[in-house]
């Protein structure tokens, strides 16, 4: 059985355009990233809704207790490979 996948359309709002809140969201995606990923922008309507997604994923993966960083890494790297995600 195969899957079609469908590319939705979400309208987001760009580096060049933020200001305020999702600005500071964008820098500090900068800051991290080097860019500002496309499943960050997805959230750039909403920015409260980015920064407690943000805050979740560092609190997940800087969490000192459980697995160590770079298992934490691999095993995102390994589920989203495995999702066929780009993320």
């Amino acid at each position: 059985m195969g899957y079609h996948l469908h590319m939705s359309w979400i309208r987001t709002i760009s580096l060049e355009e933020a200001t305020g809140r999702l600005k500071r969201s964008y820098d500090a995606a900068v800051q991290r990233a080097g860019a500002v990923a496309g499943i960050v922008r997805a959230m750039s309507l909403s920015p409260p809704v980015l920064d407690a997604s943000m805050g979740l994923y560092q609190r997940i993966m800087f969490a000192p207790e459980g697995l160590s960083r770079v298992q934490r890494e691999l095993l995102a790297t390994v589920v989203s490979q495995t999702n066929d995600c780009h993320y």
